[in-house]
């Protein structure tokens, strides 16, 4: 009878941090890490090893700490705003909301009416209709005289305008109130925005420096070996 290949072990090894074990695969080369996470990570553990390993949940956590420190660092406090973009940082989340449908999706049917009102209220459309009534009104209380339901000095009429600037008057209140609103969300979600933005390039940068500075000491490294190789064929001659 043939037996059945052994299924290939995964390799695993310990986490530098925890000790708990993982696959080799979830677990990261602190000396692959960007300088300023991995100074950041130190400072807690400065006895970890040049080779130490740590697992991707405690970089996240790591890199989550270090991206509030630098926040608290240059605006002198964490507020809620700040711990949502360091949060998202580290979990490598996106922070763009559509703020627009949000505030939508939660305004009460008086807040649409009243917006509704408003937005006619401020229109040409309100101006030339009003306007055509008041003329009509005026119109036609003029030509009947002492009979019209509203004779001069038309003081019907100066009821209802008073009546109409009176409710007017709280509901534009009311839509500015949420625009308002509408303006303060929309200015929190590009503050995060632009927030995370400038740690993102900050983030990059930091990455790009350490591995060119890798780089470049891989290349002097290639060069000694070859400028040993050469002068050993040299020697041989």
């Amino acid at each position: 009878m043939s037996e059945t290949p052994a299924k290939h072990a995964v390799p695993t090894a310990r986490c530098a941090l925890t000790g708990a074990e993982y696959s080799r695969r979830d677990l990261v080369d602190i000396d692959t890490i960007w300088p300023g996470l991995a100074e950041r990570i130190r400072r807690d553990h400065p006895d970890l090893p040049t080779d130490a390993l740590i697992s991707r949940a405690e970089v996240a956590r790591y890199r989550n700490l270090y991206f509030r420190d630098i926040i608290t660092a240059e605006r002198g406090e964490l507020t809620e705003l700040g711990r949502q973009v360091a949060e998202s940082l580290a979990n490598q989340e996106t922070v763009v909301a559509d703020t627009e449908r949000a505030y939508e999706a939660r305004r009460s049917f008086g807040e649409r009416v009243s917006d509704n009102l408003s937005s006619f209220g401020g229109s040409w459309t309100f101006i030339i209709a009003f306007g055509v009534v008041l003329v009509a009104w005026v119109g036609v209380n003029a030509l009947w005289g002492q009979g019209a339901f509203d004779p001069f000095p038309f003081i019907l009429l100066n009821l209802v305008l008073s009546c109409l600037a009176a409710i007017q008057a709280p509901i534009i209140m009311m839509s500015q109130k949420r625009q308002e609103a509408k303006d303060r969300i929309r200015s929190e979600n590009d503050y995060r925005v632009n927030l995370k933005a400038e740690l993102e390039i900050r983030h990059l940068h930091e990455k790009m420096d350490h591995l060119l500075s890798r780089q470049w000491q891989r290349l002097a490294e290639i060069q000694e070996l070859q400028i040993e190789m050469i002068q050993e064929t040299r020697g041989r001659r």
